[in-house]
């Protein structure tokens, strides 16, 4: 079925939060979405390396290289890609304004629909408050996710021998520790507040690892959400739809369709 299953072609297509370096990611399911999707412009929203992993162990298995070698083919063949740097690959700020190869370096962009709505992209970590002025507290963060994800091994090695689909120990923290839920609204109110001081219609992010739309706040709130644990994506088709995927693989046959908006 993988090898007669059509390429979809998007206007374009969003990616965050692969964060390659750290161990348990889900690089081989974006390789397989990537050779399955075709985009006009594809946006990198930042963290797809995790320099803060790979400055305390070098982790590189040959699959971020096959990655990496599919974007720079699709830039090689005329697809515009966009890299905008988040707070655990900031060190590719440095080259912000300039190009690699045929891959654009920005801080954040304007992206324009089939419809003419006009779209902040952004990682999101700029207004991130503990990001920005207690970056220890965002090291502590990390340590945490990192061991969540640990666990979540073991338990879903149990969840497995007893049948049942894997479980996310951190997305369900998300959703029921009311701390991270606040968090959360006001990760979203900030962004929101700065895409209508922008003049645009909506904001398209990452950071949160926590995939959404929705129009809430008076404004098209995106979130990408991440391929470490949820393997998310957002895409605009051709109408100027956008449309929130969560990536069930080939094997399976089928594509879960969160949600899909015109605006």
């Amino acid at each position: 079925m993988a090898e007669t299953r059509e390429v979809r072609r998007v206007r374009a297509l969003f990616i965050s939060d692969v964060h390659l370096g750290m161990r348990p990611t889900r690089v081989g399911q974006l390789i397989e979405f990537l050779r399955f999707h075709d985009a006009d412009t594809i946006y990198l929203v930042g963290d797809i390396l995790d320099g803060w992993r790979l400055a305390k162990s070098w982790h590189w298995p040959n699959e971020y290289n096959i990655l990496t070698q599919i974007l720079l083919d699709k830039a090689a063949a005329g697809t515009k890609v966009i890299y905008l740097p988040g707070n655990h690959d900031e060190f590719l700020r440095e080259y912000l304004g300039t190009y690699f190869g045929e891959v654009e370096f920005v801080d954040r962009t304007v992206h324009t629909t089939a419809q003419g709505k006009t779209y902040l992209v952004i990682h999101g970590d700029q207004f991130d408050v503990v990001v920005r002025h207690a970056k220890w507290l965002a090291y502590v963060g990390d340590w945490a996710y990192r061991f969540a994800l640990r666990v979540n091994i073991v338990i879903n090695w149990v969840r497995r021998r007893l049948g049942l689909t894997y479980w996310s120990l951190s997305a369900w923290a998300k959703h029921k520790v009311k701390n991270a839920v606040s968090v959360i609204g006001r990760f979203e109110e900030a962004l929101s507040l700065e895409a209508r001081q922008t003049g645009v219609d909506g904001v398209i992010c990452g950071h949160i690892h926590y995939a959404d739309m929705h129009d809430r706040l008076g404004i098209h709130y995106i979130n990408t959400g991440d391929w470490v644990e949820s393997c998310t994506a957002i895409v605009e088709n051709p109408d100027g739809a956008f449309e929130l995927i969560k990536w069930t693989g080939v094997q399976e046959g089928r594509r879960f369709r969160r949600r899909k908006e015109a605006t």
